[in-house]
């Protein structure tokens, strides 16, 4: 390690030292919070019991999950090893890799913990009529997760980066693909069970037997609470932390060609900033009896951090970003000060506002206070038709106004770098990436929220809690609903700068290998090359087929789930309440189903790169990237923002607008849900890993690309296993199979 340092400065070297010691200081901090949240009060008996079934449930499929992958990653690590050239590398990238895909799976694992153990917290709470109390502890438990997505992503990427020196970026490419793949496999199948559950629960409960939505006479309640938290928990804590991970690798392979070790050396100061300003915000988040303002509190909490932040890496780029054997730039970069260049930190900033504008159009489009959500549970009068036109046309809309602002924000710092070469244009926008997600603490901390609080209502509803407390749950889940959206949101536009970020690393990665420069290999991206044009719609209609993969998987176990309800349902006793339904075997008939319709988008994401980049070559693979990027981020947008707003709709009614629950408004409002939930929690949010494997298979693989594009033998290969690909995709299993 000290070899790797020694073309550092002191100070430098003392910089490294301190970001290993916050990342440390951020595990440490969710380690307090944690001893914080288990030491309340859990409640009776009763909710004790209900919650540990929903324990039970999620533990049980994140294990058999980590099983099924299990030999995955190890033939991915033993491939990294044979592939990455030099064995110093090779061994780096393989255990990175491993690290990576180990950080990942922990950060979701004890991070979905947390949460099962919290909502029972947040429910006793409410049951001593404390909102407040209800709210800090709901959005505590979402922090611990926060700031170890925070804490191990820093602490990974600076550990390599202090062993590899220069040549880290080779490396950091097997760390953020670990976290990336395991991430797309926890989204996708998290996603699948807690929809299948979710549209089981609603349609055989709310419509059929026109019972509440966690009443314990349904059998799927628990597996549908266990789905909140494999899928919103694990599933958004793997999401993020891969975001956390393809930013940092992005930016320090981007920065190391612009600024050279400065480059490298600012992103990681500026997310160590970021954990201590997460650390501050979150603590922050509280509200008052009287005010009973959850959305208010955390959005303070969000600015404050945000504020924190700013000052504090713009101080450190002033007085760190000096080359003073630079001519003088004008006086906005420079201020005036001989060699002092603030364009990092201007770019940075705008990732921050970047991330700001998302929240706050996100929670436009589906916050129950606001026109849009409001105009969808109206539509709710007229009937299931209505209300499903209304739903997506608001997010279609919504989609259009999130391209825009990334747009914006991608132009302005590609301007802030206007004259000079397309690497520091590139590393502008990647370190709008970074800012974007400078304070991912808090962008977690809002999303395990939603589900914590969702749970917690839940188990309000099965254990008969008085109208008050419930009512306290009911408020918190509907503030919950909004922040899923906005993390949704922050997490579908960080994917699509990080992976315009991985783009420009692809083109640097070719022109390295085939010793062109930046601008020439850029240049050979053409769409008038109809190589370059298939590539670009092969990608444009990868995320549509992936979505079609997995909306279909959710039908077909929801099939499996009403079938199960609706057969346990005619059991007298159960209908009666005299008896407990069998909630495990519902459980079981979701892990199942979840397990083995991963498989096909799992597969799809590995190889479609790899197929085109040996079919059609490397430009092919560059125009599929970009095609893949766009089409990506619309279809994630409007299916997260057109379910949430469905949703919140739903909860709309349910508070007693236009007949309220039971009304021929609020049965349209649960077919809106319905409609909505496997967009929204399954394959809107899928797209982000989507788009972050594919650029991670790319930049992995396109040394190989390069080495064999014009060999006949590695043509015909990718034929075969194209065809492959394709029998396998489009062979479409009945929903009795995933049964057994």
């Amino acid at each position: 390690m000290i070899a790797s340092l020694a073309q550092f400065s002191h100070g430098e070297i003392i910089a490294l030292w301190s970001v290993l010691g916050t990342a440390v200081a951020g595990l440490l901090y969710a380690g307090f919070l944690m001893g914080q949240v288990l030491r309340e009060d859990r409640g009776t008996d009763v909710m004790q019991k209900i919650s540990g079934a929903i324990r039970t449930g999620a533990n049980a499929y994140l294990y058999r999950q980590f099983r099924a992958i299990a030999f995955l990653i190890l033939l991915l690590t033993a491939a990294l090893y044979f592939t990455a050239g030099t064995q110093h590398i090779a061994v780096g990238r393989a255990c990175a890799f491993l690290m990576g895909s180990i950080f990942s799976a922990t950060v979701g694992f004890v991070g979905m913990n947390l949460a099962v153990r919290g909502n029972v917290r947040v429910a006793a709470a409410a049951n001593r009529r404390s909102f407040s109390d209800a709210l800090k502890i709901a959005y505590r438990t979402g922090t611990i997760t926060g700031m170890l997505t925070d804490g191990l992503g820093l602490f990974g990427g600076t550990l390599i980066f202090m062993i590899y020196g220069e040549k880290a970026y080779e490396v950091l490419l097997g760390f953020g693909f670990g976290g990336t793949l395991l991430a797309l496999f926890m989204r996708v199948g998290g996603g699948i069970y807690t929809k299948a559950a979710d549209v089981g629960a609603d349609l055989v409960g709310k419509i059929e037997k026109n019972i509440p939505e966690d009443d314990p006479r349904n059998a799927a309640t628990i597996a549908d609470n266990v789905g909140d938290n494999v899928g919103d928990c694990a599933g958004m804590a793997a999401d993020i932390f891969e975001s956390y991970e393809v930013t940092i690798v992005s930016a320090m392979i981007l920065g190391w060609a612009s600024f050279g070790h400065k480059g490298v050396i600012f992103p990681l100061l500026v997310r160590a900033i970021g954990v201590i300003a997460s650390i501050i915000g979150t603590y922050a988040v509280r509200t008052k009896e009287a005010v009973r303002d959850a959305m208010k509190a955390i959005n303070i909490g969000f600015i404050l951090s945000a504020i924190i932040s700013i000052v504090g890496f713009t101080l450190v780029g002033f007085f760190y970003f000096r080359f003073p054997d630079q001519p003088q730039l004008a006086a906005w970069i420079s201020f005036g000060v001989p060699g002092l260049d603030m364009r990092p930190v201007w770019t940075t900033l705008i990732g921050i506002l970047l991330a700001i504008t998302i929240n706050r159009l996100t929670e436009y489009f589906t916050d129950t206070r606001k026109p849009p959500v409001q105009s969808v549970a109206e539509s709710c009068q007229t009937g299931h038709a209505t209300t499903i036109i209304t739903g997506f046309a608001v997010g279609l809309e919504s989609t259009v106004w999130a391209i825009i602002v990334i747009a914006i924000c991608i132009l302005l710092s590609a301007l802030i770098y206007t004259g000079t070469n397309p690497t520091f244009v590139a590393y502008g926008v990647s370190m709008c990436g970074i800012g974007m997600l400078t304070l991912t603490g808090n962008n977690i901390s809002m999303d395990v929220f939603g589900p914590v609080a969702d749970n917690a209502n839940g188990i309000g509803e099965m254990a008969h809690l008085h109208k008050d407390a419930r009512q306290i749950l009911a408020d918190l889940d509907a503030v919950g609903n909004t922040t899923k959206a906005i993390t949704k949101g922050i997490a579908i536009a960080s994917a699509v700068v990080a992976a315009i970020s991985l783009f420009n690393a692809y083109i640097t990665d070719i022109s390295n290998l085939t010793q062109l420069t930046f601008a020439q290999v850029a240049s050979s991206l053409s769409i008038s090359d109809h190589n370059v044009f298939i590539g670009l719609l092969i990608g444009g209609a990868i995320p549509f087929l992936f979505s079609s993969l997995t909306i279909k998987a959710v039908g077909r176990a929801a099939f499996l789930i009403v079938k199960e309800v609706r057969e346990q349902l005619k059991d007298k006793a159960v209908w009666e309440g005299t008896k407990l339904p069998d909630y495990a075997r519902v459980v079981s008939i979701c892990t199942t189903a979840a397990q083995k319709e991963l498989i096909r988008p799992g597969l799809l994401a590995i190889l479609a790169p790899l197929l085109v980049g040996f079919l059609l070559k490397k430009e092919a693979l560059g125009g599929f990237l970009a095609g893949m990027i766009l089409s990506g981020q619309l279809l994630a947008v409007f299916m997260a923002n057109a379910g949430g707003a469905w949703d919140n709709a739903k909860k709309l009614i349910e508070d007693g607008l236009y007949g309220g629950k039971g009304s021929e408004a609020h049965k349209a409002s649960v077919t809106g849900d319905t409609v909505g939930d496997p967009l929204k929690d399954t394959a809107g949010p899928a797209l982000n890993p989507l788009i972050k494997v594919m650029n991670m298979v790319a930049l992995l693989a396109i040394p190989l690309v390069v080495k064999y594009e014009n060999s006949p033998k590695a043509f015909w290969i990718a034929c075969v296993f194209g065809l492959f690909l394709f029998f396998f995709l489009v062979r479409n299993p009945k929903a009795n199979q995933a049964k057994s």
